[in-house]
């Protein structure tokens, strides 16, 4: 199929998806330069990521399906695998810098409910 024979409707609808899904990455990318704090930091770029991935994979789809070149499975398959990886990447941050700051005594981080953990947080030294 040719640029003359692809509808203007599906080239509309790619283009308004790709636009959005570029926005809101670069929103994303905005927001972790912005933000102050790591915690609030690392929300950015996981929503504009799994947000703007799902708008250009719809847009991918909606190309591939009308020009019938090929089947949409690698669009699927990206789908999962950043709906996967991204929560979880966040959640292992996440629990980490925590973790961390814990044992540092930061101000503002609230401690935790396992007695466990303030145990060991109460016997671990201070990094000087």
């Amino acid at each position: 199929m040719t640029g003359d024979q692809f509808p203007l409707w599906a080239a509309i609808a790619v283009s308004v998806l790709l636009v959005a899904g570029s926005l809101l990455m670069l929103a994303g990318c905005i927001g972790m330069v912005r933000f102050r704090s790591f915690y609030q930091r690392i929300h950015a770029p996981t929503l504009g990521t799994s947000f703007g991935t799902i708008f250009i994979l719809a847009g991918s789809v909606v190309y591939f399906t009308v020009t019938q070149l090929r089947p949409a499975v690698h669009e699927v398959l990206i789908f999962v695998f950043v709906s996967v990886t991204t929560p979880v990447t966040l959640m292992l941050l996440a629990r980490a810098a925590l973790y961390r700051d814990r044992i540092e005594r930061v101000q503002d981080v609230p401690a935790s409910k396992d007695p466990l953990d303030n145990a060991e947080m109460q016997t671990s030294k201070k990094p000087s």
